[in-house]
């Protein structure tokens, strides 16, 4: 008889409050736990459709007390239809094209996203960050992992957004384009490239991360439709209703066990 050793729990923690960086006057607060065991790929999965992003090899979520403005939220591919203004950032980006590299840091990388954070996100954390740090948060990882580079047709690096792998889709982790772009709406392409390399690969979703929808910053996300959003631990439709001004969404819990992709 085979001898299996016991499996190792996985702990969560709560992390000290901070002040929000999405909504000014709100403190947040995140559960996170390590995504380092040798199942690191499913468990990753699972927490993805519940809600958990992942930096490095720590999946976290919000739990800020009050608050439930951070919605995750997905956009099944297979249903999503580009609208008038995504159509029209197509075309501006006609001469743009994407390449699925190995999530390794380069120095050209490394450059854009500095110009990026100091002129996006002068006052930010990732505004100090150097080389070195941008490297781990590209390669740090114990999941597939791969960015994708965006180059106009002279070969320049003008967008890039690092991509997790999952059983279900791709998930946006981070993404930074030339800042002076700002009309050509990169950051919109790449969504739009991910849907379409989602649908090659027969996946059926792209993870978006959190939309929040009091943040300038993060509020965009809802415009890819249609779209899911995760409340009170299930997943559904993003409605019209759902913009109301002063309509607030149900109350959301993120659960720590795999959430119904129902």
């Amino acid at each position: 008889m085979s001898y299996k050793p016991p499996q190792r729990p996985q702990f969560f923690y709560t992390t000290a409050p901070l002040p929000c960086p999405y909504v000014p006057g709100r403190i947040e607060r995140k559960v996170v736990t390590e995504i380092t065991s040798p199942d690191a790929e499913s468990l990753h999965d699972r927490l993805s459709r519940a809600g958990f992003r992942r930096s490095h090899n720590i999946a976290y979520a919000p739990v800020c007390p009050g608050c439930s403005a951070c919605v995750p939220i997905r956009i099944p591919v297979a249903a999503f239809q580009a609208d008038r203004s995504q159509r029209r950032v197509l075309r501006a980006n006609a001469g743009v094209e994407g390449f699925e590299v190995p999530s390794r840091a380069t120095p050209e990388q490394f450059q854009l996203f500095q110009r990026y954070q100091r002129a996006r996100h002068a006052d930010g954390d990732m505004a100090t960050m150097s080389f070195y740090d941008y490297r781990a948060m590209v390669e740090d990882t114990p999941i597939e992992t791969f960015v994708v580079e965006f180059r106009d047709p002279d070969d320049r690096l003008v967008g890039a957004c690092l991509t997790d792998r999952l059983g279900d889709g791709l998930s946006a982790v981070y993404s930074f384009f030339t800042p002076e772009l700002t009309k050509q709406s990169l950051g919109t392409l790449a969504i739009l490239w991910l849907i379409a390399r989602t649908r090659e690969l027969a996946l059926p979703y792209v993870y978006l991360g959190y939309w929040v929808p009091d943040s300038h910053k993060m509020s965009y996300k809802a415009s890819f439709r249609p779209s899911e959003v995760l409340l009170s631990g299930r997943w559904r439709m993003l409605t019209d209703v759902d913009f109301k001004q002063g309509e607030p969404l149900a109350s959301r819990a993120i659960p720590l066990v795999p959430a119904s992709s129902a």
